[in-house]
């Protein structure tokens, strides 16, 4: 049985696509070419932040959103930035009674901004605020204790084989693979995501897939 879900944040309920075109504004680099070098590097299983190294070969994230705060354009997100299937999702698996949760890397300012959106979620997790980031086997042992401290009873949902399918898979805990987003679609592990509980395209899907799983239990 699936008792809980914890789903990764960015690429999966969150849309990065406008968080990207800032970057590549802030950069002063056009952003077709912002993402056809952010692509290159996913496709190479590199670190993001090289794309940004690309452009500025010094460029240290922690140092560079205290700059555009200063400069008074923050990164930020909002209701806005949503996908449109996130928070009817949330809601129907709350409906099904079940324990949901956020948790994934994200920076220090997200945390506050996620609560802002008063998602309908029990438990929001972030690299920042846990003091570790995916794919570290503690970031998932964290996972397990807010979810209850049963790795078989949780569901870890994400876009990305390499930082959310594969560490939870070694947690102990059952994957959905969602294919969305830069790394849903370019990131490529046929080996990890063949052992996904499902794979999907929309979280549309996922209250009825879990439904009938836990029904077969």
């Amino acid at each position: 049985m699936i008792d809980t879900i914890f789903f990764d944040i960015g690429g999966t309920i969150l849309d990065e696509s406008r968080e990207f075109e800032t970057w590549a504004d802030w950069l002063g680099v056009p952003r077709h070419t912002f993402s056809a070098v952010f692509g290159a590097v996913i496709a190479r299983g590199l670190d993001y932040q090289e794309t940004f190294r690309v452009f500025r070969p010094d460029f240290d994230l922690a140092a560079e959103l205290e700059r555009r705060a200063a400069a008074g354009k923050p990164e930020s997100f909002g209701e806005d930035d949503l996908y449109p299937d996130a928070r009817g999702c949330l809601t129907s698996l709350k409906e099904q009674g079940l324990f949901v949760g956020l948790a994934g890397n994200q920076p220090a300012h997200a945390e506050a901004l996620l609560h802002a959106l008063d998602l309908p979620v029990d438990a929001i997790g972030t690299s920042h605020g846990w003091g570790v980031a995916k794919p570290s086997p503690v970031f998932f042992e964290r996972v397990i204790r807010e979810g209850g401290g049963d790795p078989s009873s949780i569901l870890y949902v994400g876009d990305r084989p390499d930082n959310d399918v594969r560490p939870a898979m070694v947690a102990g805990m059952h994957t959905f693979l969602i294919r969305r987003g830069p790394w849903g679609h370019i990131l490529d592990l046929p080996a990890v995501s063949e052992q996904c509980l499902f794979r999907i395209d929309s979280l549309d899907e996922l209250p009825s897939l879990v439904a009938k799983h836990n029904a077969a239990r």
